[in-house]
């Protein structure tokens, strides 16, 4: 699309704060006026337009806002009905990589450290444990642990269950996005610790450019979640 405006600029509302260009709301595809609940959410998103597509009448994509792509789902598909999007979130739980330990002793220990502090505070900080097993067979968990984390995810709001949508999935672990919702990991941690595995085998054969290509493209989502996360608390 055409850029059609000079300036962006966040604007106060009775319910929070809207984004205008050149004076007019900026709207979502479906037609409704976005309103943010923060200014510094609002800031961010004002900012991302203000620089996509450089200067009026120059090409602009959706791929340069994406920060206004996430608030669009948590505001047009989240918001009516969490419901779903809780669900799809909470049932990483049942499957979660932190509890799937290596049957290499090196790497298991490796796992243990890293991952276990993890699972520990998920069991303190929401009642959640969960149980770990070595190899990839399935192992069952505790209803009550998963209806835990089902809570804590749905104690979001739209924003952040629109975060964490994104990074649960890139981390393969509810527990890690969990932690980073609640700051006790930081985006750059939580990725380092998702990849563990593949890291530790990188030591022995080296990496490649499509892997490294894959994880960057992962570690910017990951970072973009934990920055809406950041704004829209």
């Amino acid at each position: 699309m055409k850029r059609f405006w000079n300036e962006a600029a966040v604007q106060p509302m009775d319910s929070g704060w809207s984004i205008a260009l050149d004076g007019r709301p900026l709207r979502l595809p479906g037609g409704t006026t976005l309103h943010l609940p923060s200014r510094p959410l609002a800031e961010a998103v004002a900012a991302e337009w203000h620089a996509a597509g450089g200067a009026k009448g120059n090409e602009m994509s959706m791929e340069e806002v994406p920060l206004t792509r996430l608030v669009g789902t948590a505001v047009d598909r989240i918001a009516p009905d969490p419901a779903p999007s809780v669900a799809a979130i909470a049932e990483y739980a049942e499957s979660d990589l932190l509890c799937y330990r290596a049957e290499d002793r090196r790497l298991a220990a490796l796992q243990a450290e890293n991952w276990q502090p993890l699972l520990d505070w998920a069991a303190l900080h929401y009642d959640a444990p969960l149980a770990v097993t070595k190899g990839i067979v399935h192992v069952t968990q505790a209803p009550s642990s998963l209806r835990a984390l089902h809570a804590a995810v749905a104690a979001h709001s739209a924003f952040g269950v629109s975060a964490l949508g994104i990074a649960v999935p890139a981390l393969g672990s509810l527990v890690l996005g969990l932690a980073l919702s609640a700051g006790r990991i930081d985006a750059a941690e939580a990725h380092r610790l998702a990849i563990l595995d593949e890291t530790y085998q990188e030591s022995f054969w080296g990496t490649d450019s499509e892997a490294l290509a894959r994880r960057a493209g992962i570690a910017e989502d990951i970072a973009l979640a934990a920055r809406l996360l950041e704004l829209s608390r």
